[in-house]
């Protein structure tokens, strides 16, 4: 399913160094948070994979899996690195914690018979001891050697290495071998709870061990390789990348024999699957809809369709047709002739998509991630805390929710943390330091931030006094001009006292002279984002349009927030979400200006450069939260040149609190210990209201029905070496 925001892929890439803040944030709610039990909270929504016993998978075959483009590099730690470098690199190389179904990290025995913290003090130590059967694909074993060269690469000490994110191997102090190459020592000169994270993928030394190799070697290429896979090709021509069984592979066989991942664009999905060139693909609703609807085609017996081209004509439209077609009206006739082949090479078409689209379903869950309202806190309105919790707590984030999962038959509870989702370990529900929807508390702090309503009207209500009584002072000039005429003494000077009292006045009179208080108050006039109603559901009548009075305004002017959207075709959902949060701004006098953007520029131009107030886009939430949510949240700090080094918080809202809470979290090595600070710090990022998460995203995946371990995968990770047909 098309997505713009954060790419798929990046739950990973987020361990990264990071990206204004309103100073010291009071956060006068937090001692009314809501109570929840301790107790594990369950998954939103199931992963929906297919699951049956590896002896009920056929052995061979090819599976195709579209991908939106061939990557531009195999490693992940690259900045360039997407969702399609993680999806196929996992078929490939060691993941020694993958995720599980409720996105815990979970040791892989394929790689690991053991690995745990030995040592707490004076420093911490972590003792690997690998699979003595783990090797390359050229037959070399697995071992310390790799670990000590890919923390060389991450580390950051060496620039020549070019990395995006060294999270977690700064903090490694030394890395030695253990009694053989089989046992790695890792000892950390700080304590880093989220060791787990680290060596996941582990690529072998000659990728990592030589900034030649780690920058290009391993860009199109990965020569050798330690999953069930091995790589066969990539062509960038033919938008293909080929897996096939890697034959010194010591885990379970992988039962299809090749797995080719094909380039194929969002929009193009529902013609790939219909003309059978891929067997999985990520979809959006409307295909979605549309094999729900091939399911129920039928089309027997010159019956026509129940739906597509044909459906809506009626029995006597049919017969009406075929007597003109077969009428003493020669030219009616040739008419209706060629109506009746066009329709019916359609409804052969159409015929012909549905049989296709049958043999596919629709797997569904929930993505890792959620999506959020972002509200950029360097400047204007937004820049006080008390205007973005009033539009937050405007937000009826419940109605936002349904409008995109409820459709799809998928649970809509908005989201209650930034850090992790519902059935993960560190969730629980911090949106009550920031309080629920309620327009009175929004516009109590509105009104305490100065915004009220005729804000707005109030200089141009004083200017047009003004005006008023320069009129009164004309016309009395007028008048008394034929008194002035008796004498000239007087006439000289009365003409002068007038013209004074008239130039303080009305500027002398001329339209010209107009003042740049009087421009502005016209340009106000206009009502902000677009024509009343040009947001409203189709068929709804346009209301009339609100009086400048009653719009919240401070000195005059009007509090309008810039709504950056994107307008590409797989971008609907967003755009729906976007127009019902502008009904519910505008229901408490807040105007928005949407702005529609290519969805190829959306992030890169408007997100990340700060230019936008309000914005929907997505964050995953990953095993490691105290990692990879600082940069997300960290304060940004100002650089040398006077711009804001933002790190990846491109709100821009943050406080020294939340990144000491941060801080303590990653180097708590009790796991509850650290689960409570992150709950702590997420409280604060609620009551900071820069970050609304709305919903998780959707998940739908088109499986062909024969196919069985794959589909909506939800927080796991996929078991590739399972995966394969059954029935054939």
């Amino acid at each position: 399913m098309a997505h713009v925001g954060v790419p798929r892929g990046t739950a990973r890439k987020r361990r990264s160094v990071a990206l204004l803040a309103t100073g010291v944030l009071t956060i006068p709610v937090l001692a009314g948070c809501t109570s929840h039990s301790e107790g594990p909270t369950p998954v939103a929504a199931p992963q929906d994979i297919t699951p049956v016993s590896r002896e009920r998978v056929s052995e061979g075959s090819t599976l195709t899996w579209a991908i939106d483009a061939v990557p531009a590099t195999l490693n992940t730690f690259q900045a360039d690195a997407d969702g399609a470098t993680t999806r196929i690199t996992g078929a490939l190389l060691p993941s020694l914690f993958p995720m599980d179904a409720r996105g815990e990290p979970r040791l892989n025995p394929d790689y690991l018979e053991s690995a745990k913290v030995i040592e707490q003090e004076p420093k911490q130590v972590v003792l690997y001891k690998l699979n003595q059967q783990a090797v390359w694909s050229d037959g070399r074993e697995i071992g310390a050697p790799d670990f000590v060269a890919q923390w060389r690469a991450l580390s950051g000490k060496d620039s020549a290495f070019w990395t995006a994110r060294n999270a977690g191997y700064e903090r490694i102090e030394k890395i030695e071998r253990g009694k053989d190459d089989l046992q790695v020592r890792v000892t950390f000169s700080k304590p880093y709870a989220d060791w787990r994270s680290l060596f996941s993928p582990l690529y072998p030394k000659e990728v990592t061990g030589s900034p030649g190799t780690f920058n290009d070697g391993a860009r199109t290429t990965l020569k050798n390789t330690a999953g069930p896979f091995r790589l066969r090709s990539v062509s960038k021509a033919k938008g293909t990348v080929v897996l096939d069984r890697n034959p010194r592979w010591w885990g379970n066989e992988a039962r299809l024999e090749s797995l080719v991942f094909r380039a194929v664009e969002p929009e193009d999905r529902t013609e790939a699957l219909t003309e059978g060139t891929v067997d999985v693909a990520d979809i959006d609703p409307a295909t979605a809809d549309s094999i729900a609807l091939a399911a129920r085609y039928r089309d027997g017996n010159g019956a026509p369709p129940a739906h597509g081209p044909g459906a809506g004509i009626t029995p006597a439209a049919a017969l009406r047709s075929w007597a003109l077609a077969h009428g003493s009206d020669e030219e009616a006739a040739e008419t209706a002739k060629a109506a009746r082949a066009k329709n019916r090479e359609a409804v052969a078409a159409y015929a012909a998509e549905q049989k296709s689209l049958r043999e596919y379903a629709v797997r569904k869950s929930l993505e890792p991630a959620y999506t959020q309202l972002a509200l950029n806190g360097e400047s204007g309105p937004l820049s006080d805390d008390r205007v973005r919790r009033a539009v937050a707590r405007t937000l009826d984030r419940q109605e936002l929710a349904d409008t995109v999962l409820k459709p799809l038959g998928l649970p809509a509870k908005p989201p209650g943390s930034h850090l992790a989702l519902a059935g993960q370990p560190a969730y629980k529900d911090g949106s009550g330091a920031l309080g629920e929807q309620d327009t009175k508390e929004a516009q109590a702090l509105l009104a305490d931030a100065g915004w009220t309503r005729g804000g707005a009207a109030k200089k141009r209500e004083d200017t047009k006094a003004g005006s008023e009584a320069g009129k009164t002072a004309a016309e009395e000039k007028a008048a008394k001009a034929p008194e002035e005429k008796a004498g000239k003494a007087a006439e000289e000077k009365d003409g002068e006292a007038s013209r004074d009292e008239g130039m303080y006045v009305v500027g002398d009179g001329k339209p010209g002279d107009r003042r740049a208080g009087d421009a502005g108050v016209t340009a106000q006039d206009k009502q902000p984002g677009g024509a009343a109603g040009a947001y409203a559901p189709a068929g709804t009548a346009a209301p009339a349009p609100v009086s400048v009075k009653d719009r919240l305004g401070k000195g005059g002017k009007p509090l309008t927030l810039r709504f950056v959207l994107p307008s590409g075709p797989g971008s609907q959902s967003l755009r729906a979400v976007g127009e019902k949060i502008v009904e519910m701004l505008d229901a408490v006098g807040i105007s928005t200006q949407i702005t529609k953007v290519d969805d190829d520029s959306y992030f890169k131009d408007h997100i990340a450069s700060g230019d936008y107030d309000l914005a929907l886009y997505s964050w995953p939430a990953t095993a490691y939260p105290a990692t990879d949510g600082r940069p997300i949240f960290a304060k940004p700090e100002p650089a040398t040149d006077g711009s804001l080094l933002v790190e990846q918080n491109y709100t821009r809202v943050g406080s020294d609190h939340i990144d000491q809470l941060f801080d303590r979290a990653v180097a708590e090595l009790d796991a509850k210990a650290s689960r409570d600070l992150l709950k702590q710090a997420d409280a604060r990022i609620w009551a900071a209201a820069g970050s609304i998460p709305l919903y998780q995203r959707p998940q739908l995946v088109a499986v062909d029905k024969k196919l069985a371990n794959i589909g909506a995968f939800g927080f796991a990770d996929p078991r590739y070496e399972d995966i394969g047909f059954t029935g054939r």
